[in-house]
């Protein structure tokens, strides 16, 4: 699944091929992405004459700002956009077309028909689900060491799964979780609570650096991950444990060990994370 990295990346990359475009037409061939009208002929007709004035990021949501509108997307598991001249042969898979006056075409992609889109109000996109459910973005301001102190002090899970919980911080999801606590030297079976602030600390400054250097080389391609114009994130070279099981531990040369928690594969170094 594309995490913040990815998602930051393929926002930078659409900015450059499809601000102040126009929407003169909307194909939909898939309508249960939609959710937002419950309607997809509403949904085009929304959307008909709105140009994109900007592309945000909220976690691991596209946020395509209009002229009156927000359209919310979310990738999941193999969601992919990308910028064609009309009249290209249509993939398969290809679910919802957004047809610009450009003579050009913005494409959903999605293999498994898991992605989702939102349209609402300009103003009112943060008011409702999805985006009211989560918390705050590593980067934002409000993401600070006592209010992820305060969060895990009050649960009994294992550290790995409140990580993964998009209410308590969004974007990071199990790849970066996973470098984050190697980085941090925190086993994923720890208990939140238990946590010391300085552990917190260090886990917080993990996850931003973490997904910051992930940012910077345009995040990571594992499986099918690419982004909007096709190009391959390099981050899969820094990886330290996810991905490597078996293999030796860069700081300490012992064999990474894969185990379940919480259902998710995780990777860990059992001799820096004790």
């Amino acid at each position: 699944m594309p995490e913040l990295p990815e998602v930051e990346t393929i926002k930078n990359t659409l900015k450059r091929f499809v601000i102040d475009k126009t929407i003169t037409d909307v194909t939909v061939f898939w309508p249960n992405i939609i959710k937002r009208p419950d309607d997809a002929e509403q949904f085009k007709d929304l959307l008909h004459g709105q140009s994109i004035r900007d592309i945000h990021r909220k976690g691991k949501f596209l946020l395509f700002e209009l002229d009156d509108a927000i359209l919310v997307s979310h990738l999941r598991m193999e969601g992919k956009y990308s910028v064609h001249p009309s009249g290209e042969p249509v993939k398969k898979h290809t679910h919802v077309i957004f047809t610009f006056n450009s003579g050009e075409e913005l494409r959903y992609n999605d293999v498994r028909k898991f992605g989702t889109m939102h349209l609402f109000n300009k103003g009112e996109e943060r008011l409702g689900k999805p985006l009211n459910q989560l918390g705050p973005d590593p980067f934002d301001e409000a993401f600070t060491v006592d209010y992820f102190y305060q969060k895990l002090k009050k649960t009994d899970r294992q550290i790995k799964s409140v990580l993964l919980d998009q209410t308590v911080v969004a974007g990071l999801g199990n790849i970066y979780v996973d470098e984050t606590l190697f980085k941090a030297k925190i086993h994923p079976l720890r208990k939140a609570r238990q946590l010391k602030k300085r552990e917190v600390q260090a886990i917080r400054e993990a996850a931003i650096s973490t997904l910051r250097e992930a940012v910077a080389q345009g995040g990571t391609t594992i499986r099918s991950y690419v982004n909007s114009q096709g190009d391959m994130g390099m981050f899969q070279q820094e990886l330290f444990v996810y991905g490597q099981e078996n293999e030796p531990c860069k700081e300490c040369g012992r064999p990474i060990t894969k185990m379940k928690v919480g259902g998710r594969g995780t990777h860990v170094c059992v001799s820096c994370q004790k």
